[in-house]
């Protein structure tokens, strides 16, 4: 039986929400992707979009059993590739956290020396939420994770972190879910993780928050090369890049040039335009998806609730 390594854009937006009904078309919730890869679920950001997940995985924990005690536990491995709002922001609203038994891994970006748990208590519970962290119902289990880590999930285990230093890839097979991770500095001011993941022979890399260099990003390049599917950063046109006005350059933010450029430089399969400006309406990026989009060469615009298997 063929392994399932299945992609659904659950949040496409960058910087804040868009509920207004021309936006929905690509989609108004914010940065988060789900990956399923057979029995383990590994997501990738929490913006808003994480929230409809949550409600689902909750749904089915439900219906799994009539018995509460029964029921099939929901197990989870949240990435989190920085700790901006628009990354971050559905998390206290991700009902698996409330229900007890729940297995929650979150992993992320740490900043400056703080410890990931503080961070996110500070910014979306304690004090803005009438929950503090340590009142939530699952296992909760919040580690800080750099470019210096690779997250292992092998069959029939949970995620853990070990130290890229000492990780030897002949010690897994295929069949074991490998994650590891790019820092770019280019995203103020704190940096953003590249993720990479890379199971049964096939390899998505999630690059949110990427903004390129002229001449490519040399070390992102050898990060992603190869891929099966690349989710590039694709915030702005290149004329709001360089506007007189209001130029966009060293905001960490890619233009869709860049992506292609990065693409077609890591040889990737399949690239898909992720992480929209939220000013960008559906007529605009219609305009958009008609002058970049080639699904035939690879290059597609992503979508809230489109489904990909690699």
């Amino acid at each position: 039986m063929n392994s399932k390594f299945k992609v659904k854009f659950r949040g496409v937006r960058g910087s804040y929400p868009t509920p207004k009904a021309n936006f929905l078309k690509y989609g108004g919730n914010t940065s988060c992707i789900e990956v399923n890869l057979d029995d383990k679920l590994v997501v990738l950001d929490a913006g808003t979009g994480v929230i409809d997940l949550g409600s689902e995985l909750v749904r089915e924990h439900i219906l799994s059993s009539d018995i509460s005690n029964q029921r099939k536990p929901i197990e989870a491995t949240i990435l989190l590739s920085h700790v901006h709002q628009d990354h971050i922001q559905g998390l206290q609203f991700f009902k698996p956290v409330f229900v007890p038994g729940s297995k929650i891994n979150v992993f992320g970006l740490n900043v400056s020396n703080e410890d990931l748990k503080d961070t996110l208590q500070d910014v979306l519970f304690d004090r803005v939420f009438p929950l503090g962290i340590d009142d939530v119902k699952c296992d909760f289990n919040i580690q800080n994770l750099n470019d210096s880590k690779v997250v292992v999930i092998k069959q029939g285990m949970c995620a853990e972190i070990l130290d890229l230093n000492f990780f030897n890839i002949c010690d897994y097979t295929k069949n074991d879910i490998i994650i590891t991770f790019h820092k770019t500095q280019a995203h103020p001011k704190n940096g953003c993780l590249c993720i990479k993941i890379s199971y049964n022979d096939k390899v998505l890399v999630y690059a949110t928050d990427k903004e390129s260099y002229i001449g490519s990003d040399k070390r992102f390049i050898e990060f992603a090369y190869g891929c099966d599917v690349l989710i590039h950063d694709a915030q702005y046109t290149h004329q709001d890049y360089v506007s007189p006005i209001a130029p966009k350059q060293g905001y960490g933010h890619s233009t869709y040039q860049m992506a292609i450029e990065s693409a077609k430089l890591a040889k990737a399969k399949k690239v898909f335009f992720f992480h929209y400006d939220p000013n960008y309406d559906d007529t605009t990026l219609e305009m958009l998806e008609e002058e970049f989009s080639n699904p035939e060469g690879g290059v597609e615009f992503a979508k809230e609730g489109m489904e990909i298997l690699l």
